[in-house]
């Protein structure tokens, strides 16, 4: 079994065991039925069908995400900017295995909201998976906007610099420059700026 799914299923068990809507018995039945179910329209049926829990919509999405289809593409982005931080890395993971067109401008648009930004280290991480055209601007705006005096959000600005240098793109050495002067920020700067190429 894949790591990631592993963790998720076991996590969602705990879940649906402890839900109280249906007692802890039909729960964890329920759980049961949708970890062993094959079909992909029954999967997809979960996300629309009034009154499912959490749990299953987001373990429905995950299975329908890394199967490649792409009706689980906006339960996926809504879980990838979740309150919870293991509900964005499942769906992160399996927005990489969708395959779908849109996951880039959605991940960017989510790493760049700031009303949102205390929740976009996954769609940063995402953008530097996909390795798409939004990755590198997005990742510099929000870099540059994590550079403010006492911003709190360093798990993203580290991300984003991390990021930056993964990409090597030549657009992010001034943002990464600036970060030289950020003493949590410089050690990971001066090794984004040496994966550049032609950088010195």
């Amino acid at each position: 079994m894949d790591e990631e799914l592993r963790t998720l299923t076991e996590r969602l068990r705990a879940e649906a065991a402890a839900s109280g809507a249906q007692g802890a018995q039909g729960a964890s039945a329920a759980y049961d039925r949708l970890v062993a179910n094959g079909d992909l329209d029954e999967l997809a049926a979960v996300l629309t069908e009034q009154g499912q829990p959490l749990w299953a919509r987001e373990l429905a999405a995950f299975r329908l995400g890394v199967a490649g289809d792409r009706r689980a593409f906006e339960s996926l982005v809504l879980l990838l900017n979740h309150r919870d931080p293991p509900r964005c890395a499942s769906a992160a993971h399996a927005l990489a295995r969708l395959g779908d067109p849109r996951t880039a401008r959605a991940a960017a648009a989510l790493a760049t909201n700031e009303l949102r930004v205390a929740y976009a280290l996954h769609p940063v991480r995402l953008l530097v998976g996909l390795r798409a055209p939004e990755a590198v601007p997005a990742l510099i705006t929000t870099l540059e906007r994590r550079l403010r005096p006492h911003d709190p959000y360093r798990r993203v600005a580290l991300a984003c610099v991390d990021g930056l240098g993964t990409l090597g793109d030549d657009r992010a050495r001034p943002v990464l420059n600036d970060a030289l002067a950020h003493p949590a920020l410089a050690q990971a700067a001066v090794r984004a700026l040496a994966r550049i190429p032609g950088q010195r």
